[in-house]
């Protein structure tokens, strides 16, 4: 079958915007604000063999993770008799292709008229704001895989159109807030509806060879448009290397190291020197990897491109089982996904800037600033989970934004007014952390300030970075102001480190302050 170009950006855009309304399913149903508000989640497309053809422009991270969180449903159901219409498949196994125990993905098959296997699947991603652990939030300062919260292996959890009640009732128990959690999970599971639905309509309008045509042509179209982008960098090796501040168990300095080869349209990102795991949560498993490097190319291509398997076909992602960039079970993984995800996007970014100065950015604030609450009122149980914004590096077209999320995240800020509504909280102060931006001849974005006090006891637990080692500047730029994080208690302020877990007390507060993103450029006498 011949691709004609039209219809290749039909398709594209349809496939796009199927993802995209699941998105709009999901968070118009969702119960927590973390995904209603935050817009904490990702749906995605995928053929037959669980590659995928299009994501919404949701959460970079879950890039490349999502496919072999797919694949290992895939795998799961052919052992068990495999997929039938109606079914969805539940996991968070960060080792089966999740990121870390929070985010619950939910697969679900697309049948034909005809066929008697999938011909298409559709899948969600969400963070749960608790998944039971240590700590409310599930975000905790572990040390171990199974202090994390609830390990879900690829399990059936709805069975031809109806949830599995008994498997259901397994996973709530386990959760410090079950009702939120179910509402979070229905929402999820209409997500997948409506993709199922939206792909067979699609199917019985182009029909079948039409529409498994188009979504391998896209996945060569974003191949063709990676080989270029990566054809514009200059032939060579470029080796960068940075550091997390610390895994919140004593070990600090913690190095994520590449060497980068680029030889015509292909190029090699070798990680085999990053460090070894760490007994903290900052590790991160192989996914996590993939998704930061599948995000910088996308970014480096400078076209809307669908972030699909084509992307991925001219780079070879070499990491060592063990390091802190592919961890082994049963490490804690917690912080991975969302600080040492972070730290790998400034090295590739560090690479490409030794290979090209004039075209890649600074350093943005490199942390998510994961704060978690949780406790208990008269009104029942809470468990609040946000990743705070911050600076933006700046870049060859100008000065860096303030106080937005950046790269491996692309979540929204919760409002000062969901967040009083749905939480025992008072927002104190929220702002822009103004002056934090590194200096140059274009500045850095300025990082925020977020004070919130506790209007019942709760336990707090912070996982962030950039707190010793501020975001660098580049191309002569200078670097951004380092986070800072602080507990007030009848009027005394106490500075505590980047990771921490404290039981606070009605009227205390917790202030975070983020940092600010470096400088581009020898700044103007």
């Amino acid at each position: 079958m011949q691709t004609h170009p039209v219809l290749l950006e039909v398709f594209k855009n349809r496939f796009s915007s199927i993802a995209e309304e699941m998105g709009v399913t999901l968070t118009h149903t969702a119960f927590s604000p973390n995904i209603k508000e935050r817009r904490d989640l990702s749906c995605a497309i995928f053929d037959a063999r669980g590659d995928m053809i299009a994501q919404a422009a949701h959460i970079p991270v879950h890039l490349g993770s999502m496919p072999l969180s797919v694949q290992a449903a895939m795998r799961a159901m052919a052992d068990s008799g495999g997929f039938e219409p109606g079914d969805m498949v539940m996991l968070n196994d960060p080792f089966k292709g999740g990121t870390h125990l929070p985010d619950i993905t939910i697969v679900a098959p697309v049948f034909a008229e005809g066929k008697a296997e999938p011909v298409f699947f559709v899948a969600n991603r969400a963070h749960h704001a608790d998944v039971g652990g240590m700590a409310s939030g599930s975000m905790p300062l572990s040390t171990s895989l199974f202090q994390e919260g609830l390990i879900i292996p690829p399990v059936r959890i709805v069975r031809r159109g109806e949830p599995d009640q008994e498997l259901m009732r397994l996973v709530l128990n386990n959760v410090r807030t079950p009702l939120e959690r179910e509402g979070d999970f229905a929402a999820q599971f209409m997500a997948n509806v409506t993709g199922v639905r939206r792909m067979t309509e699609c199917i019985e309008k182009y029909g079948l060879d039409t529409c498994v045509h188009y979504g391998r042509a896209l996945m060569d179209y974003s191949e063709r448009v990676t080989r270029l982008a990566v054809e514009a960098i200059p032939d060579g090796t470029y080796d960068f290397e940075d550091f997390l501040d610390d895994d919140g168990q004593g070990t600090t300095d913690i190095p994520v190291r590449l060497t980068m080869t680029v030889k015509g349209d292909a190029a090699r990102l070798d990680f085999s020197a990053s460090g070894d795991q760490v007994r903290g949560s900052v590790n991160a498993v192989r996914a996590i990897t993939l998704s930061a490097v599948l995000y910088c190319f996308r970014a480096l291509a400078g076209r809307d491109i669908p972030a699909n398997a084509g992307c991925m076909r001219p780079l070879t992602v070499v990491t060592r089982p063990g390091s802190i960039v592919d961890a082994e079970f049963p490490a804690a993984v917690a912080g991975g996904n969302v600080e040492t995800s972070q730290r790998l996007v400034d090295v590739i970014l560090g690479a490409l800037s030794k290979a090209m100065p004039e075209r890649i950015p600074a350093a943005s604030q490199g942390t998510m600033n994961n704060l978690t609450i949780g406790g208990q009122t008269e009104a029942g149980p809470f468990a609040y989970y946000e990743t705070l914004a911050g600076g933006m590096g700046a870049g060859p077209g100008g000065d860096g934004e303030s106080a937005v999320h950046s790269h491996m995240t692309n979540t929204l800020n919760t409002p000062v007014e969901a967040l009083e509504y749905a939480y025992p909280f008072r927002v104190r102060e929220y702002a822009v952390r103004r002056d934090t931006g590194g200096s140059g001849a274009h500045r850095g974005g300025d990082g925020l300030v977020r004070e919130i006090e506790l209007l019942a006891d709760a336990e707090v637990t912070v996982l962030s970075e950039r707190r010793v080692r501020p975001p660098f500047g580049t191309n002569g730029g200078a670097p951004g102001g380092p986070g800072r994080n602080t507990i007030i208690r009848d009027g005394l302020a106490e500075e505590l480190p980047d990771k921490f877990h404290r039981a606070l007390q009605k009227g205390d507060r917790v202030r975070m302050e983020t940092p600010g993103g470096g400088g581009f450029g020898p700044e103007k006498p």
